[in-house]
């Protein structure tokens, strides 16, 4: 019988997470552009596009924290919700970005609309994996914060002893 600890996965390195973030990610984003192709032929696109963005962030978060962040288990419901709100966020941006597109250039071609949308999908993309990596998917929260408040303690130049750190953390 395996321990508690043997089974925990260790987290890949962002290099390494940020590979699977973009395979998962964009192989979900590409199944999801056939999906709604077929589906807005049944019902309207708007409906087809919020069904397969809902269905498909929420299969991108599992896979998000079963391989990409290590997790090594099915996503919670606050690792959804807060998916659910960087992939909000991020959609926010591609549709900030189109509308400057349309506010700067009267008639952009397709190219460009392309090139826009598709720069503003890529930042989000990288905005969106630090916040899944960082906040989201995050292993050991209070372990962090306890770092972070040691680091800023010991630059702020308090005692290094670590008791006194522990202590003050």
């Amino acid at each position: 019988m395996e321990t508690a600890q043997s089974q925990e996965q260790t987290a890949p390195g962002a290099l390494s997470a940020f590979a699977r973030f973009v395979l998962c990610g964009g192989g979900v984003g590409i199944a999801s552009s056939f999906a709604v192709a077929g589906l807005s032929s049944w019902i309207p696109w708007v409906l087809a596009n919020a069904l397969i963005t809902v269905v498909s962030t929420l299969l991108a978060t599992e896979l998000h924290a079963r391989f990409t962040f290590g997790a090594g288990g099915r996503a919670t419901r606050r690792q959804h919700a807060q998916s659910a709100g960087s992939a909000g966020a991020a959609y926010a941006v591609t549709c900030a970005a189109m509308l400057v597109l349309q506010l700067l250039v009267a008639a952009p071609g397709a190219v460009l609309e392309q090139v826009v949308y598709l720069s503003a999908s890529a930042l989000a993309g990288v905005a969106r994996f630090v916040v899944l990596r960082l906040v989201v998917f995050a292993r050991n929260r209070s372990q962090g914060a306890a770092t972070v408040r040691t680091v800023q303690a010991a630059v702020a130049g308090a005692p290094a002893d670590p008791a006194v750190l522990c202590y003050a953390a």
